[in-house]
């Protein structure tokens, strides 16, 4: 992410005691009428954030992970606690099925999660690009739109 499209500040990653937070929670919702939790790591988040507010979907909470190795299982559940245990939750990555984190990540997340996660990405590819930016544009927005469905 050479030029982000929004301005980050320290402090967003940085907890109140200046140290690194491997899981950046989502303060933006009131948890009690989450629906649907996102989880992504990466630049992903921007999307869906900028997708979020102009579908104005107050259902949906995003939570980063900023630190998958070693897995942050103890951080993880106490963001997902928050929320009511008949959200919808779901791993976002831009990658293809077969590449990205979810091969990592799917044995791990059940158990913070204490539900099933499903996984929104694209489909499974022998290269992780497309070749063509308007055709990633297009799957970038049907993969950002899927992800709130």
């Amino acid at each position: 992410m050479a030029r982000p499209a929004v301005r980050l500040r320290p402090c967003a990653v940085l907890g109140t005691w200046g140290g690194f937070r491997p899981v950046l929670p989502d303060s933006t919702q009131d948890p009690g009428r989450v629906t649907r939790v996102l989880l992504c790591a990466g630049k992903v988040y921007y999307d869906l954030d900028a997708h979020r507010k102009a579908s104005d979907s107050a259902d949906t909470a995003i939570v980063r992970g900023e630190r998958l190795y070693p897995f942050p299982e103890d951080e993880l559940a106490a963001e997902l606690a928050r929320f009511p245990a008949t959200a919808d939750v779901r791993w976002v990555q831009e990658e293809p099925a077969n590449q990205g984190a979810w091969s990592f990540l799917a044995p791990r997340l059940h158990r913070p999660a204490g539900r099933p996660v499903d996984r929104v990405s694209r489909p499974e590819a022998p290269a992780p690009a497309v070749g063509s930016a308007r055709r990633h544009a297009l799957e970038q927005q049907a993969l950002v739109a899927s992800a709130f469905r």
